[in-house]
C-alpha cells in the first residue's frame, strides 16, 4: 500500500455533495472518472488493486445491484460490529483500523470515497494525499456538505491541475486535483490559541 490515501469528492458550487442519500446530478462523465480513477492500478498484474473507503451511509446509497463496487477492495467504517456486510467486503471501526487493515494486503492506492464525516477525519489525516474534486458549477438543494471551505482550500491544499469546463446535462463541471500540506497544517495548529478553562 502506498504511503498516503487519497480522497475523492463531488461538489456543487455551495459545498453540497447530497440530499436524502443521493446525489442531486447526473454527470456520467464524472462517474466513469471516478471508476476509472479508484480501480486503475499499474501493478494489477502482479495481483494488487486499489481499495475504496466509505461510510456506512456512503455504502448504503450505492445501488444495490452496483456494490461492491467492481475491481477495489472496499471497505465499510461502522462502529456496529454486528453491522452484516457481503463476503470480501471488509469493515472497520475508524480511519486509522482501515488504514492498518489494508497495508496487510495486497492493496496499490487508497481512496476515501465519503461521506461528509469521514470526509472530515480524512482531510486533516497526516497520511493524506491528494484530493481529487470534481466541482459542479450550479447549486443545489442539498442536505449533505464537503466540510472544507475556501480559505481552508487556500491555506492548506494547493492545486495541482484543473482540467477544462465540460457540460452535460447543461451542467458545466470540472475536475481539480489538490495536494494536502500536512505540516503547513500542523503548524497553523500549534498557533491556535488554546481553549480557556473557566475557573472552578
Amino acid at each position: 500500500m502506498r504511503e498516503k490515501f487519497d480522497i475523492v469528492v463531488a461538489c456543487d458550487q455551495g459545498r453540497g455533495i447530497g440530499r436524502d442519500n443521493t446525489l442531486p446530478w447526473r454527470i456520467s462523465t464524472d462517474l466513469k472518472y471516478f471508476k476509472e480513477l479508484t480501480s486503475t492500478s499499474p501493478y494489477a498484474a502482479e495481483g494488487r488493486k486499489n481499495a475504496v473507503i466509505m461510510g456506512r451511509k456512503t455504502w448504503e446509497s450505492i445501488p444495490s445491484g452496483f456494490r461492491p463496487l467492481k475491481d477495489r477492495y472496499n471497505l465499510v467504517l461502522t462502529r456496529n460490529p454486528q453491522y452484516a456486510l457481503p463476503q470480501g467486503v471488509l469493515k472497520a471501526p475508524s480511519l486509522d483500523e482501515a488504514l492498518k487493515l489494508l497495508a496487510r494486503g495486497p492493496v496499490d492506492r487508497v481512496f476515501v470515497i465519503g461521506g461528509a464525516e469521514i470526509y472530515r477525519q480524512a482531510l486533516i489525516h497526516e497520511k493524506c494525499g491528494l484530493l481529487y474534486l470534481t466541482e459542479v458549477r450550479a447549486r443545489f438543494d442539498c442536505d449533505t456538505f464537503f466540510p472544507l471551505d475556501a480559505e481552508q482550500f487556500k491555506g492548506f491544499y494547493r492545486l495541482l491541475s484543473c482540467s477544462e469546463v465540460m457540460q452535460e446535462n447543461g451542467l458545466d463541471f470540472c475536475f481539480k486535483v489538490y495536494e494536502f500540506n500536512y505540516p503547513e497544517f500542523l503548524a497553523f495548529e500549534s498557533t491556535e490559541p488554546a481553549e480557556e478553562v473557566p475557573n472552578s
